[in-house]
């Protein structure tokens, strides 16, 4: 493992509820940027945190969803002007949250990390949604939790777009229901973010740095067997056939399902026999 990799393996041993969404994003991306300060970046964080707890101060108690949620609106979208890149959604930098705090520009993904982020530590509960092709966030007590987009400004999703969006996952062959929706974990929310950039490199021809990526992602999540299987494949897209199998040999030491486990250890096979 090379040193700038050595700075992550702390989000790999972290329990869930101890990962800081957003400096934690902030840590993968410094792995991209040879030498950058990012106490600069966390001071932003913080300073964004504390321009929506002096609005929560002057507005008084916001106790339902829908208010934590315009709240975080008025000042992370409105104010600050964090959105969506609409005109150029593909980069790879609105997945690079260095780049997303410099530009205030991002993916769904990214942007939601910062309102969750943010909105835990005003002390309000506050998720990533595991939601098709476009991450959401709830926030608000269980008895009145709205759901947001930080992509379009923190606005307020509600039943029609919401419909919509289901609809548009079933017409994708996802077959979503309201119910399917869960609430992504911290770590499982810093694997989409990844994921997003594996996917652009990979379209991208850049098969070396969706492998790094998927390196990342075994290291803060190893329990996620699927990014151990991703980076076995490219491993072999690159003759490096010792390294797809200690990929999949750790895969398979986190794999608890007989089919997949199956599938692992003929794959394990199948590169014994090709020596």
């Amino acid at each position: 493992m090379n040193g700038g990799l050595d700075t992550i393996v702390y989000i790999g041993l972290l329990d869930d509820d101890d990962i800081e969404l957003d400096s934690a994003a902030l840590a993968l991306s410094a792995l991209d940027h040879d030498g950058i300060d990012i106490e600069p970046y966390l001071a932003q964080l913080r300073a964004m945190t504390d321009a929506v707890d002096a609005a929560r101060a002057e507005q008084g108690d916001v106790e339902s969803g829908e208010g934590q949620g315009a709240l975080l609106a008025a000042v992370i979208g409105a104010q600050m002007r964090f959105v969506g890149d609409h005109d150029s959604y593909d980069a790879p930098l609105n997945a690079d949250m260095i780049r997303v705090l410099d530009h205030r520009r991002g993916l769904p993904v990214s942007l939601s990390i910062l309102y969750v982020a943010i909105a835990r530590r005003l002390g309000w509960k506050a998720d990533a949604l595991n939601t098709p092709s476009h991450v959401l966030v709830s926030v608000g007590p269980a008895h009145s939790t709205a759901l947001i987009d930080p992509f379009h400004g923190g606005a307020l999703v509600e039943g029609d777009r919401y419909a919509a969006l289901l609809d548009s996952a079933a017409g994708q062959g996802k077959g979503m229901r309201a119910y399917d929706i869960a609430p992504m974990s911290n770590r499982m929310t810093l694997v989409r973010l990844l994921l997003n950039q594996a996917m652009r490199a990979e379209q991208a021809g850049d098969t070396v740095r969706a492998s790094i990526l998927y390196e990342r992602m075994t290291i803060i999540a190893p329990d996620h067997g699927a990014g151990w299987w991703e980076l076995a494949r490219l491993h072999l897209v690159h003759d490096k056939v010792g390294s797809a199998r200690a990929s999949l040999s750790a895969m398979l030491e986190v794999t608890r399902e007989s089919e997949r486990r199956a599938q692992i250890s003929a794959m394990l096979d199948r590169l014994s026999r090709s020596k």
